[in-house]
């Protein structure tokens, strides 16, 4: 979506070069209608590069997706953070430039950890990994008012059980299935560049009819 904007916060990868977590923020009039839904276990297919038998593997990646909280929302005490700087390392644990710009900031009173080398400014690492903590920490308020919020976020990323997946994306079909809403699509590929509004918008649908039906239920009851 054109009028998205997307914006990368950290991102920590694995030692044999995959991913092991990404964090980024998403700005835009429709960003939370369309994508809150993505909340939850994606199923991946696909034949790996080092697969010699042609054999399908399967993997999950587990998605949360939160509000981005303003400095408004969350009042950080810089008397509560314990702030390291070290040099930003990639993949194999190399080191990928020669100045301290990596930022690790740990809250102390719920022992948060936020770290981001993304940027080369360590200025600019520290900026995103405020942002990422100030809406952590608000996760944190949320789920100690609301336990309705505190039962969401623990059913988006539970445990990356397949059987529990929301979608499954099948590289060797070129295919995309949403399990909510029973859309296929064999256009993965387009889908992986934005191309994602087929799904986003049947799934605000589906989300509009599933509060219509819970509040009918509860007019008969």
């Amino acid at each position: 979506n054109s009028n998205l904007k997307v914006e990368l916060l950290s991102i920590s990868e694995s030692e044999l070069g995959g991913l092991k977590e990404v964090v980024f923020s998403v700005e835009g009039e429709s960003a939370w209608r369309l994508l809150h839904n993505e909340g939850g276990a994606h199923r991946v297919q696909r034949i790996p590069t080092t697969e010699s038998q042609g054999r399908i593997h399967t993997s999950a990646v587990t998605v949360a997706v939160l509000p981005v909280a303003d400095e408004g929302d969350v009042d950080v005490d810089e008397k509560d953070l314990r702030i390291d700087v070290y040099r930003a390392s990639g993949a194999g644990g190399q080191h990928v430039n020669k100045t301290e710009s990596a930022v690790r900031l740990t809250h102390i009173p719920t022992g948060l950890v936020v770290t981001c080398q993304d940027e080369r400014s360590q200025h600019k690492n520290k900026a995103k990994a405020m942002k990422v903590l100030r809406s952590r920490l608000k996760q944190l308020e949320e789920e100690s008012k609301h336990k309705e919020l505190a039962d969401l976020k623990k059913s988006q990323v539970k445990s990356g059980d397949r059987s529990e997946r929301i979608r499954t994306y099948n590289f060797p079909q070129g295919r995309v299935t949403d399990h909510r809403v029973g859309v296929t699509l064999y256009s993965l590929q387009d889908f992986m560049q934005g191309e994602m509004t087929e799904i986003l918008e049947a799934l605000v649908q589906h989300e509009k009819e599933e509060k219509l039906d819970e509040l009918r239920r509860r007019q008969i009851g």
